[in-house]
């Protein structure tokens, strides 16, 4: 039988009259690896939070195995401003050398940078290799692949399914919870369902449950005529048994009365008319210092293209959308945008909204009504429900939405302009799984162009035709597929490779299962210490180099000489690191 890890029974949390979950009852046992998927706003981030012992709530029990190591990513971490990177990774627990691997591995350069100086994605990850390094027996993680790259997702997916770990997320990352995750539990309602499955059998299922409550609705409706109109043709004084099928009345009313929040969600909407020229980018160069973004591009954007932009952080993504957007100026080179293009931008930064507004004039001020094209209509308030703001969420003031819900709206104040060239820069992170499926149907039923950048893969596959690939250094090529079909070519072309005996590495060795582990044998102690004496001395080349490249009174040679071995040296450590890690892992050292 599985240990109980956590038991959580009849749990209640609200905010004054807003009720996010209750009397809620779950538990999580040794192994278990379970994904939390519920609405923006219902409580996610709060039900975490609690379990952790950061909020309190209002009555329930939570108990957790007593000796259990737990570990904790919260949504947004917080530090004392005087740590470094370094020591806000080790105050989790750990020993310095691992922190370091796993914070070179999640690309976190500058190791004595102040907590203050980093950017909100940087700190996101100093706080996953926190949460990782304290070697937990319980994980939870909230939202742990936001400002990951794809190359990094997929690391840590790995990592977290080779790891002995149990595990409670909340991520909108649906490849990540299919291939980690072994239940679902979703908060829907107040109330909480629990699927024994990954995220492909709980679609599978909750359509099942989708379609049982409609049904039961459906014939509550059917019963509710009939007995209303009994209520009203009998008189006041009743009897027992009258009174008996009264009760009976009001609890079918209940039934009948409930909506069913997310089905039929679908929106079409018919785009402003977009010409035959749409933007032509010409000889188009752009460079950060000594960082290239693009070196001499050119591109013909068509009609009706959906263009998916990927690469790993740094490579230029972002910045390519800010030049075609004439936020950002390029070096030399132009951009022709045709006279018929209207653009829909929803940015990382483009958040802003007065705070002491309701959400529904929020929407009113952009537009009462937006025309979807062949006679057809919706008022404001129509459109946010096809985004998930029920009518009370809609007369609540912006304060008091949750980061998603704000999220939300300002991608409904972004669609609701009708732009017919949608350019969308990480639209998926904080947008819960419900929302990023309403938002995937409306692209596939979007007559003009888009652009998106994002690191979500399923969200990727299902709306993009191709993909543009930073690979950094100006180094970008076009794709003719999806993510899912670049992937496979990058593991078929390096499958190639190492056939032909151009890559030379070994495979690493797979980690046993915990309870085979065997005894480190001589050879792989004298190749840990080793790594151990090497990633030291690497680190502190490292160390000179940069002081000498920031020093400003070297030769043009010797520069020059420094600039390329200091690549080099990154990656012997990332190399060596990824090797002095998977041993660790595998003796649990």
């Amino acid at each position: 039988m599985p240990v109980p890890y956590l038991q959580i029974d009849q749990l209640t949390k609200s905010f004054g009259d807003l009720v996010l979950f209750e009397n809620i009852t779950f538990g999580i046992a040794e192994g278990q690896r379970v994904g939390l998927i519920a609405k923006n706003g219902s409580g996610k981030s709060t039900l975490l939070n609690i379990i952790a012992g950061r909020d309190g709530y209002d009555s329930g029990d939570i108990v957790f195995r007593r000796d259990l190591r737990v570990g904790y990513l919260a949504q947004d971490p917080r530090y004392p401003e005087r740590f470094t990177a370094l020591e806000a990774c080790l105050s989790h627990g750990g020993d310095e050398l691992a922190a370091k691997q796993l914070l070179s591995r999640l690309k976190i350069p500058d190791l004595a940078r102040p907590v203050a100086q980093l950017s909100g994605g940087q700190l996101k990850r100093v706080a996953l290799a926190g949460a990782l390094m304290g070697k937990p027996d319980f994980l939870m993680l909230d939202e742990p692949t936001n400002h990951l790259d794809l190359d990094m997702t997929e690391w840590l997916e790995e990592y977290l399914r080779r790891a002995n770990i149990s595990l409670l997320m909340v991520t909108h990352d649906r490849y990540f919870l299919d291939r980690v995750c072994s239940g679902i539990i979703e908060i829907d309602n107040r109330q909480t369902y629990l699927y024994k499955g990954n995220y492909s059998y709980y679609l599978e299922k909750r359509q099942e449950r989708v379609e049982a409550k409609t049904a039961e609705i459906e014939r509550a409706n059917n019963l509710y005529r009939t007995e209303l109109d009994w209520m009203r043709r009998m008189p006041q004084a009743r009897g027992h048994k009258a009174r008996y099928r009264e009760e009976a009345f009001y609890e079918l009313e209940k039934v009948a009365k409930q909506r069913q929040g997310d089905a039929n969600m679908r929106l079409e909407v018919d785009a402003a008319y977009i010409g035959n020229k749409i933007f032509e980018v010409e000889h188009l160069s752009k460079s950060f210092g000594r960082t290239k973004i693009l070196d001499d591009f050119s591109y013909i954007f068509a009609r009706y293209e959906k263009m998916g932009i990927v690469g790993n952080n740094g490579t230029g993504k972002s910045t390519f959308i800010k030049l075609l957007m004439g936020l950002e100026r390029p070096d030399s080179g132009t951009i022709d945008v045709g006279q018929t293009v209207r653009f829909g931008y929803y940015s990382q930064e483009g958040l802003e909204f007065d705070e002491r507004m309701k959400v529904i004039d929020v929407a009113r001020d952009i537009a009462e009504v937006i025309d979807l094209g062949g006679g057809r209509k919706l008022t404001a308030s129509q459109f946010l429900q096809h985004f998930l703001f029920s009518p009370e969420t809609q007369h609540n003031y912006v304060y008091k939405l949750s980061g998603g819900e704000r999220r939300r709206l300002y991608l409904c104040t972004v669609l609701m302009r009708a732009p017919n060239f949608l350019v969308l820069d990480e639209p998926t992170n904080d947008l819960d799984i419900v929302t990023l499926n309403v938002l995937e149907e409306y692209l596939l039923g979007f007559k003009g162009c888009l652009i998106v950048v994002s690191h979500d893969r399923y969200f990727m596959d299902k709306v993009v035709d191709h993909l543009l690939v930073f690979n950094g250094d100006a180094d970008i090529r076009d794709f003719p597929g999806n993510y899912s079909d670049y992937r496979a070519w990058k593991e078929e072309r390096a499958r190639r490779e190492k056939a032909a005996g151009k890559n030379k590495e070994e495979k690493p060795q797979q980690r046993q299962r915990a309870d085979e582990r065997r005894k480190m044998s001589f050879k792989e102690r004298r190749e840990y210490e080793e790594l151990e004496r090497e990633i030291g001395e690497l680190e502190a080349e490292k160390a000179s180099l940069e002081e000498s490249l920031s020093g400003g009174t070297l030769e043009v040679e010797r520069l020059t000489e420094l600039s390329r071995r200091l690549p080099r040296v990154n990656e012997l450590l990332d190399e060596k690191g990824t090797r002095w890690l998977e041993l660790a892992e595998m003796y649990d050292l």
